[in-house]
């Protein structure tokens, strides 16, 4: 079994409590120019992006390197996560217009990789993936040139919505599953752990060529061992590409911190998620699912074809 050497223990809740934030997760202010240029185009076109809505720290970083994750079908969601800033509720009505708007959006900044999520949908009978299945393909239309990855709810394990989805062609299919099993109900009620793995799984048979995506949240109060074991439960399920962040608390209604893991951390569980066989691991404190995800996909793409060129030769 997996173990780390070098691991602190987890901080107590008292010690997180009323603590500033580690010198590693000061970011600066956004507003340079090109993180202004799309402000205002998300604003002209009516967009929405999971960067404003769940509060992402590197959004600065990411709208001046012109990269966004689009939101779409709606800002409010149907679950009750508890560490997620999200609005939930009652959802908008389906706007059937969206997936023009924001293929045109992407089209009008010259994206070569661009992030597509939403919130859940469980009032909609299909999840919403007929919608995500239209912002690939008019995006494909309106930007032939750019590669689109989307982050998936669950479809409450709908086989024929993942499907829908997949029969689409996004280059790159993410459904995160958050935390590990022994937190679920804390977590993320309404959801469940082994549903999100079985999608990983689905969308494998179904497209086996697909890359796959996950991420983990970390400083809910899981042990290391329980950590690796959820790496390794992702890997199992042939999850290519693997996201660790550190959870940072919305507000005062949502979960606490229960612990700060250190620059250090993230780099051993980079090396040992390297190790475990992930094409790529994107590990950090300030990391979330769509943090360099063009570079990520680039990476993934080179060596497959790496890959490939061995498998040729020999």
């Amino acid at each position: 079994m997996l173990q780390s050497a070098t691991a602190t223990p987890l901080i107590s809740r008292p010690e997180i409590y009323g603590s500033p934030k580690p010198p590693w997760l000061k970011v600066k202010a956004p507003g340079a120019p090109n993180y202004l240029r799309l402000q205002r185009l998300l604003r002209e076109r009516q967009l929405q992006t999971i960067c404003e809505e769940a509060h992402c720290p590197n959004i600065g970083e990411c709208w001046e390197e012109l990269t966004a994750t689009f939101l779409i079908l709606g800002d409010t969601c149907t679950r009750h996560c508890s560490f997620c800033a999200v609005k939930q509720g009652k959802p908008t009505e389906l706007d059937l217009t969206e997936p023009e708007r924001v293929a045109g959006a992407i089209g009008a900044l010259g994206l070569h990789h661009a992030v597509v999520t939403s919130a859940n949908r469980d009032d909609l009978i299909d999840g919403g993936a007929s919608i995500f299945a239209a912002v690939i393909r008019r995006v494909r239309a309106l930007a032939p040139g750019c590669s689109v990855e989307v982050l998936i709810p669950d479809f409450r394990g709908s086989e024929a919505a993942l499907r829908t989805v997949v029969e689409a062609g996004p280059a790159i299919l993410n459904h995160n599953i958050e935390t590990i099993p022994r937190l679920y109900r804390e977590v993320r009620p309404g959801s469940r752990y082994e549903r999100s793995l079985d999608l990983l799984a689905m969308a494998r048979g179904m497209a086996p060529e697909l890359v796959t995506k996950s991420g983990i949240m970390v400083g809910f109060g899981e042990e290391w061992q329980e950590l690796l074991q959820t790496m390794a439960d992702l890997r199992a399920v042939d999850c290519d590409i693997l996201t660790l962040g550190q959870y940072l608390r919305p507000s005062h209604a949502h979960l606490p911190i229960m612990k700060y893991y250190t620059p250090e951390e993230f780099k051993e569980l980079k090396v040992i998620g390297e190790g475990m066989g992930f094409q790529h691991v994107e590990s950090g404190p300030l990391v979330r699912s769509s943090y360099h995800a063009r570079g990520q996909a680039e990476e993934v793409s080179r060596k497959r074809e790496g890959e490939r060129t061995e498998l040729c030769r020999s």
